[in-house]
């Protein structure tokens, strides 16, 4: 979860008091939940019949759940007992560990052998913990989609909760943007902004629309080929119904990139998710995460502090990631910086769909990237010349323009 955010007030004495409850109830709590989630699950499949039904975004799909409850012992096993160096990651739900199992049994084996998984372990004291869980199960259980992040089954036992999803190679984008030596080159930004807008479509359009509720560049993880996923659904929320704008819910999420609409009043918009992704879409292009006290008074916030270079070219340049070193189309550049204004934009009834904020992603990636070559003084009072020999002139300059010229992927 990261920086988390809640209201005030009566919000913190019902987490007060339902920890309390939850300690007295240790003893029979896991079988009465069990019992709960069970029924879920049973009427999510009975809803969902024995077919997969395709929805309109990117071969999504709603399916029946097919997860497999695995026993705290195989867990145990399959992360060598949760030890330390297993630990991909930590969050507000919890620690999550490298582990190893079978293919196709999902049974535990050794490392190296059978496929690697990410088994997320709640911690004792967490507050957010069995929600966010249950969350989780109810989501991504039904919910198929290139671009989320396949969760593989659940564990809950000795009052523990436990989630099992497949491993993704390359970590998060948090963690490329702002912690890694290697910058990503503009062409992965470009794939991995995408990819993450596709998932969010997905979840935007399905047949009941879903609110992902904590859009962040640490939930979106890439596998081996920077392909993104969405992770983490333990604030998401199903969205309006019966002609309604919003869901009114209990303010949670990740200062930075929660909608100012929902800080402010609790209203819970579809549009209020193309809000945090306009942030992840200004961290992409600056370089900088979207709230740090460690910069100065008037630069902590990134969205404050970046939004009146963004419709100017020659200041966007100044805000753009000096990482990429400029291998990147201004022309590009200036499409997103114009996209993400309109995704920050107060209202929410002003944003684009996700559907909108992809058709301009992926005309930018279109966007080809010609790089500016410094010509010597030499080379200048030589074009201003007529060449002796055409056919060597000719063939010099075909080697320019073909060499020199890259396209976005």
């Amino acid at each position: 979860m990261g920086n988390c955010l809640a209201n005030s007030g009566d919000g913190k004495k019902t987490q007060k008091k339902t920890t309390s409850t939850y300690k007295q109830r240790n003893n029979t709590y896991s079988a009465d939940y069990e019992r709960s989630v069970g029924a879920k699950i049973a009427v999510a499949e009975k809803e969902n019949g024995e077919s997969l039904r395709t929805t309109v975004a990117g071969g999504g799909k709603i399916v029946k759940p097919n997860l497999k409850m695995f026993t705290l012992d195989e867990l145990k096993s399959a992360t060598r007992n949760f030890r330390p160096d297993t630990i991909l990651g930590e969050g507000g739900f919890g620690r999550v560990f490298k582990g190893w199992i079978d293919k196709n049994t999902f049974r535990p084996s050794k490392v190296g052998v059978g496929i690697p998984v990410a088994v997320k372990k709640s911690s004792a004291d967490s507050l957010q913990g069995l929600q966010e869980w249950q969350s989780e199960v109810d989501f991504l259980g039904k919910f198929s989609h290139p671009n989320l992040v396949k969760l593989l089954g659940y564990c809950w036992e000795e009052n523990q909760f436990l989630l099992v999803y497949e491993y993704m190679q390359k970590g998060s984008l948090e963690s490329h943007l702002f912690r890694s030596p290697e910058p990503l080159s503009w062409e992965i930004r470009l794939k991995i902004a995408i990819g993450a807008a596709r998932g969010l479509g997905f979840l935007h359009t399905s047949e009941k629309s879903v609110i992902y509720r904590d859009f962040k560049s640490s939930n979106i993880l890439l596998d081996g080929d920077f392909n993104a996923k969405l992770s983490d659904f333990g604030l998401a929320k199903l969205g309006p119904v019966n002609g309604r704008s919003h869901v009114t819910t209990r303010i949670m999420g990740t200062y930075g990139y929660a909608a100012p609409e929902y800080m402010a009043t609790g209203h819970l918009y579809v549009k209020s998710d193309v809000y945090g992704f306009g942030v992840v879409l200004l961290e992409i292009l600056t370089g900088l995460i979207a709230l740090d006290q460690n910069r100065p008074t008037n630069e902590m916030n990134l969205v404050d502090f970046t939004r009146g270079s963004l419709s100017d070219k020659k200041k966007l340049k100044k805000i753009m990631d000096p990482g990429l070193e400029e291998q990147y189309s201004s022309t590009a550049a200036f499409l997103i910086a114009q996209l993400i204004l309109k995704c920050l934009e107060s209202d929410p009834k002003n944003r684009p769909s996700m559907e909108q904020v992809l058709e301009t992603l992926e005309k930018a990636q279109s966007i080809k990237y010609k790089p500016k070559v410094k010509k010597s003084r030499n080379s200048v009072h030589q074009k201003n010349k007529r060449p002796r020999d055409h056919s060597t002139n000719n063939h010099h300059n075909n080697g320019h323009s073909k060499s020199q010229t890259h396209s976005t992927q």
